[in-house]
């Protein structure tokens, strides 16, 4: 597809970066070649099941046209191996950082950059858990047994913007793997939940109560998709990197544009779930989780959502 002609000078200097174009041939210009539409992609759990000490970013950014490491134009996710008595820092200029625990046990310990305190902050974790750091300090994970951590962050968002965070906006907060189970357990049981088209729980912050998501950037979902079922459609404006916790084989997600009459997706794409595995959601398209393995399957979708829905964009819809 060609770009939008530019308008014809009259009196602009030669050397003036000033354009003007015709409203209707550039007033959307998410198209190949200009500003790239966000991809389908899917990462299997091989990436991340041997190897050495690493973090192994899950890079869009020539894809997108961006400065990466990036997954989306607003976050970058990663899988983190660490060997049993090794470290991981994980550095990068974000405001918001989540970590999910996939496998093993370890620490983090991270010292505020404010100098507000000599001692490191620490966070024991084990498999399941979930944690999220603001802005400040450079974290150390240290691993007491051979670890697969998940991380996504703002970074590109800010590297976008050309700033720099200049304060946090929550404290770090810690998530245990055995109280999300148990809430989600007690959720899954109650009488309208065997027919509720999401049974999930969403992560939030006491100190970003207007947005009720985990950071003032990232929305994070702990869900259950149950044997037998099938979600219907739904869709939102933030971009979802979806971690596949726990499945067996014949669950998958059915991702598409556009609605039939009856409700469903016209012309999907299926992404099979792997345990252990991650796939993109773009933004904007409708999509559906079904679990046809007999057994009940986990995932956490992370999302730029709760920048979202402070801009008043997310715009979810139900089909």
């Amino acid at each position: 597809m060609t770009q939008a002609p530019e308008r014809k000078r009259h009196n602009e200097p030669a050397a003036s970066k000033a354009q003007l174009f015709d409203y209707r041939q550039a007033a959307n210009p998410v198209r190949p070649g200009l500003t790239d539409p966000i991809p389908y992609r899917s990462w299997g759990p091989e990436l991340h099941e041997q190897g050495p000490t690493g973090v192994l970013p899950l890079d869009l950014s020539a894809e997108l046209g961006v400065a990466g490491p990036a997954t989306s134009p607003a976050l970058a996710a990663h899988f983190i191996r660490i060997e049993a008595g090794e470290g991981v820092r994980a550095a990068a200029e974000v405001t918001s950082s989540l970590f999910f625990v996939l496998s093993g046990s370890g620490v983090c310990r991270v010292r505020p950059a404010d100098g507000s305190s000599p001692r490191d902050a620490e966070i024991h974790w084990q498999q399941g858990d979930l944690f999220v750091l603001p802005a400040g300090g450079t974290p150390l994970l240290e691993a007491s047994s051979t670890s697969v951590l998940y991380w996504v962050h703002d970074g590109p968002l800010l590297s976008y913007l050309g700033v720099s965070p200049s304060a946090a906006r929550f404290e770090p907060t810690h998530y245990s793997a055995a109280w999300m189970q148990a809430e989600l357990e007690e959720l899954a049981r109650q009488p309208g939940s065997v027919s509720s088209n999401r049974v999930s729980l969403l992560l939030a912050n006491r100190d970003l109560p207007s947005t009720r998501t985990v950071t003032h950037v990232l929305w994070a979902m702990f869900g259950i998709v149950p044997a037998g079922a099938t979600q219907a459609p739904h869709r939102h404006q933030s971009v979802a990197l979806d971690l596949i916790i726990n499945c067996h084989p014949g669950v998958y997600t059915l991702v598409g544009t556009e609605l039939n009459s009856d409700g469903s997706i016209r012309n999907p794409r299926r992404i099979d779930w792997q345990s252990g595995g991650a796939f993109i959601t773009p933004p904007g398209h409708w999509h559906s989780h079904v679990n046809e393995s007999g057994e009940p399957a986990w995932l956490l979708p992370i999302q730029d959502a709760g920048l979202h829905t402070y801009l008043r964009s997310l715009d979810i819809r139900f089909a």
